[in-house]
């Protein structure tokens, strides 16, 4: 018995649209992974360039604001004590 030429063409109706499902779909997936590597990418970069910038102001303060083991003076109390460069030193090691 040979089947009719009505159940032939939903077989391949059929297959075309679950071709045409699966394409779509891939491309839908292939497309979140890019955009999330690009977010993670981007956001390594902002890491960076903000870890740099909080090393270029450690760098970039005088040396008398400064101690002898080459950091800031945090006691308050001390003659010597830079608020400026105290609040310039936790704002980079907050970013």
């Amino acid at each position: 018995m040979s089947t009719s030429q009505g159940v032939n063409v939903l077989r391949y109706s059929a297959l075309g649209l679950g071709i045409f499902y699966g394409f779509f779909h891939q491309s839908s997936l292939t497309s979140k992974s890019k955009l999330a590597q690009l977010d993670h990418e981007y956001h390594q970069k902002e890491s960076l360039i903000a870890k740099a910038k909080a090393e270029y102001v450690k760098k970039q303060l005088p040396p008398e604001k400064k101690t002898a083991g080459g950091g800031i003076i945090t006691d308050p109390m001390d003659p010597k004590f830079d608020l400026e460069a105290y609040l310039q030193i936790k704002e980079a090691d907050a970013a």
